[in-house]
């Protein structure tokens, strides 16, 4: 145990199904692995209970700055699927590119939906055998994706790399084919560009409706070809200026980088091209999408491209991949259920001693913005789901009130805010993190493996082994008969080996 406690979390985060055209940033000060009852070093801000909510005397003491948690929403999942080809390819994947919320956010939930947009707030946990140590989910959902027909049109620009290295199969390959199928996925009243970049960048296609131009969309996407080297930065530049020229009001507007993001042309420097994603965003409201491909990836650069864009990753490594993505996710995920979406969980003092969130690094926000509207959440389409996982110490023999999960949301027409709240009581965590709900259990799988893979750097009590921890994935996928989480007990058992 101590060990867990003095360590500290190393990795950034990103995360939720139906992901290509929502987007999330988030950035702050906010620190959480609190000494609850002690902490004085976290930024003074409300804590969450809903708005018009009466105030009593355990409400007060939620106030504790100590005691809040506060972080943007993400759907992001490129880690998880990186880590799966790396253990495909017979290697394991680099500690550095390991974000566990995006391992747990790979998963679909069962949360209960909203009947319209905004959010619902599921709270539970579960014990571990480390001594009054329990993992606490925080789920949260958007309504379903059945209302399409009542989506604004898209505006999407695809900024593809065809430098030499996306010749490998899987690269530039699979983009040609993703494209071509997702053209027939579009509605007529959606438009799409494209722009190649190689050494240079070039916009082979400016903003074209899909309606009678399908084929000539068919046929730019065909003639892609790969070239040079990889000027990043010129694609970016390029891109942008591509989506401003075909801006449409009242659509949804984005960038799709399709990519390695292994720069090694022209301007090579994070920083000179996260700002000019990051100053077209807040000009325009144009927010970027990165889809990584290719078993040699810059992993760090995708990600921090879309933090900086106001936006999200995957990773596509097989067709499967890129099916889901391109033909399922992003036709039917135009649509935004919620804008600058942030959660804030505040930890009773008198019951809680201590906690840590498991991930989410780079989406932290300080408490005392939580409802400064003027700070970025997380763009959240419908369909989707969002999970943050903590790792709590109870008081012992702990009763009562153990925890208040607020999301705060802007309605995407009218900017107004919305909040609504969850709680949890001591006394309804579950026995133990493996006799729990399916959720549960599948989000606590997917968090320890991202632990092994990171070398335990992740804030989570009573690690299991490996091979423990397979064969837990084992059970679970039988019980369950989902293909996902065999996949998931599968990439275990190889790392196992690997180790």
């Amino acid at each position: 145990m101590d060990r867990f406690r003095t360590r500290t979390a190393l990795l950034a985060l990103t995360a939720a199904s139906g992901l290509l055209l929502t987007a999330c940033s988030g950035g702050g000060d906010a620190g959480e692995s609190s000494k609850a009852a002690d902490r004085h070093d976290y930024s003074a801000g409300q804590p969450a209970p809903a708005e018009g909510r009466d105030t009593d005397e355990r409400d007060d003491r939620r106030e504790d700055p100590g005691h809040l948690s506060t972080f943007a929403l993400d759907v992001d999942t490129a880690s998880y699927d990186y880590a799966r080809r790396a253990l495909a390819d017979g290697r394991l994947p680099d500690p550095s590119t390991v974000r566990p919320e995006e391992f747990v956010n790979s998963f679909r939930q069962d949360y209960d939906r909203p009947d319209g947009d905004g959010f619902s707030v599921t709270v539970d946990g579960a014990r571990t055998d480390d001594e009054d140590w329990s993992l606490v989910r925080v789920g949260l959902a958007t309504r379903t994706t059945e209302r399409t027909g009542e989506r604004p049109p898209a505006a999407l620009t695809f900024v593809i790399d065809v430098s030499g290295s996306m010749a490998e199969p899987g690269r530039l390959d699979l983009a040609r084919k993703s494209l071509s199928v997702m053209t027939d996925r579009l509605r007529d009243d959606d438009s799409v560009a494209l722009v190649t970049f190689s050494d240079e960048a070039e916009t082979v296609l400016p903003m074209t409706r899909l309606g009678g131009n399908r084929d000539e969309i068919r046929d730019a996407v065909s003639d892609l070809d790969t070239q040079d080297s990889t000027n990043l930065g010129a694609g970016v530049e390029t891109g942008y200026e591509t989506a401003v020229e075909g801006l449409r009001e009242g659509a949804t507007n984005r960038v799709v980088l399709i990519s390695d993001a292994l720069a090694n042309t022209g301007d090579t420097d994070a920083d000179s091209i996260l700002e000019r994603v990051s100053g077209e965003r807040r000009e325009h409201g144009i927010t970027l999408f990165g889809v990584g491909v290719g078993s040699d990836y810059g992993d760090a650069l995708m990600e921090r491209l879309a933090d900086k864009g106001d936006g999200h990753t995957v990773y596509v490594s097989d067709s499967d991949d890129a099916r889901k993505v391109f033909s399922e996710q992003l036709p039917r995920n135009v649509d935004l259920t919620a804008r600058d979406a942030k959660a804030q969980v505040a930890f009773d003092p008198e019951t809680v001693e201590e906690f840590h969130l498991v991930g989410y690094d780079n989406r932290r926000v300080a408490d005392k913005d939580f409802r400064d509207d003027r700070v970025d959440g997380g763009e959240v389409g419908p369909g989707h789901t969002v999970t943050a996982l903590y790792a709590v110490r109870t008081e012992p023999g702990a009763e009562g009130h153990l925890a208040t999960a607020t999301v705060r949301w802007l309605d995407p027409e009218t900017r107004d805010p919305h909040e609504e709240t969850g709680d949890l009581e001591a006394d309804a965590l579950d026995d133990s993190v493996w006799s729990a709900s399916r959720g549960l259990r599948t989000a606590a799988t997917a968090a320890y493996f991202a632990d092994a893979l990171g070398h335990g750097d992740h804030d989570l009590p009573d690690a299991p082994r490996l091979g423990e921890l397979a064969d837990h994935a084992d059970d679970l996928a039988d019980s369950t008969e989902s293909e996902e989480i065999r996949g998931l007990a599968e990439a275990i058992d190889t790392a196992n080996r690997l180790m």
